[in-house]
């Protein structure tokens, strides 16, 4: 979707519409959520510290975020999808792949259906998206970024050997302004520098992560589209433009991330054991940290307590500015191979809230209930 949160707000409200908008909040530590394409004109953008942009943009509207608003929006364009493929994988509240192999027969092509559910979302929502159409995930990755808003990008064989090797680095999928500079320092400013980058240079560079991105920069991913029940886990994670120096804003979005999970998680009608931490700092390194519950769940609150225990175990001693956030959960089973471990009634009672907020949020939209605090925070 084209700068969702911000998108959302200027449908909501006519005032705001070709106006510059910064979703977010206004305090010293704050930082931009979202914002309009008005505001990116003068330099905004998503995890700017909201003080620098508004010295860029004074005239910008603040808006505070509404989550539950979005959420509710999102499961309007998801239903899109699934119009068209059972073949979809969320990548965040606003973006996602489509396996559209088998659906062709009934819509049309590639680009045949990418044109109809772009047509579809604005109809249902009033609100633009943009889509890549390739032949793996990392490809239409790149092509959904190359022409917002309201774009349409193809990615064939041709393109793949006359564009690809072009592309400046920073387009690659996960690298931030840092580690761009730090690339464009030892001589690799673009995919082709990068394929060509021998192993020791990207060991220093990119550490255990370069020759994952050098496979990607030729244009290689065998990773299939993974639908919720059909996958062995099921994680979100975002990655900021700018790093988060605020320890309450990464927590926040990892609060946000898990509740997605947990959703998902229990509309595939499974249970998870373990729960992931997954945090990338600027300079590339990556932490990993896991629990392993003591009973499969798909409870909220359970899987809440696992998540933010890791982070606040790891921000209260070894915290630094946070690139990418995202949290996981797997060694998933069906629901109905093991009810027989929920006996506790505190823990039956708890599932039975979880199932309720379910529908009073797919009724009334999320709005109508959330979460009000943390849980296992260190």
């Amino acid at each position: 979707m084209d700068a969702f949160y911000a998108s959302v707000e200027q449908r909501d409200d006519a005032a705001l519409r070709g106006r510059p908008v910064l979703v977010g909040g206004r305090g010293k530590r704050s930082v931009v959520c979202a914002a309009s394409y008005e505001a990116r004109a003068f330099g905004c953008r998503s995890a700017q510290p909201m003080a620098i942009a508004l010295r860029r943009c004074p005239d910008a509207v603040v808006v505070r975020p509404r989550f539950d608003r979005y959420s509710t929006v999102s499961d309007e364009v998801f239903a899109v999808f699934e119009r068209f493929t059972p073949l979809v994988q969320p990548l965040s509240i606003d973006e996602a792949f489509l396996d559209v192999t088998g659906s062709t027969r009934l819509f049309g092509d590639g680009p045949t259906i990418a044109r109809a559910i772009r047509a579809e979302v604005r109809e249902r929502t009033a609100l633009t998206c943009s889509v890549g159409v390739a032949p793996n995930k990392f490809l239409a990755k790149l092509a959904s970024d190359l022409e917002k808003p309201d774009g349409l990008t193809v990615i064939d064989e041709a393109w793949i050997q006359d564009r690809l090797p072009t592309m400046p680095i920073g387009r690659m999928w996960g690298v931030g302004p840092v580690t761009e500079e730090r690339l464009r320092r030892v001589g690799i400013a673009t995919f082709a520098d990068l394929t060509a980058a021998s192993p020791a240079s990207l060991l220093r560079a990119l550490g255990s992560e370069g020759e994952s991105l050098q496979r990607l920069a030729c244009g290689e991913d065998e990773r299939a589209v993974e639908t919720d029940g059909a996958a062995k886990s099921i994680s979100c994670e975002r990655t900021f433009g700018d790093d988060l120096e605020d320890r309450d804003e990464v927590r926040a979005r990892l609060v946000e991330e898990l509740e997605q999970v947990a959703r998902r998680l229990r509309r595939s009608g499974r249970l998870a054991r373990t729960v992931s931490l997954k945090i990338r700092l600027g300079d590339f390194r990556t932490i990993s940290r896991s629990e392993t519950l003591a009973d499969p769940t798909d409870r909220t609150d359970a899987l809440l307590a696992a998540a933010t225990g890791l982070f606040g175990r790891w921000a209260s001693t070894a915290f630094e500015p946070v690139r990418l956030i995202g949290v996981g959960v797997s060694e998933l089973v069906d629901e109905g191979e093991q009810l027989g471990l929920f006996t506790a009634e505190g823990d039956q009672r708890r599932r039975r809230a979880d199932d309720v907020a379910d529908r009073i949020a797919e009724r009334f939209g999320k709005g109508a209930i959330r979460r009000t605090g943390f849980a296992g925070e260190g």
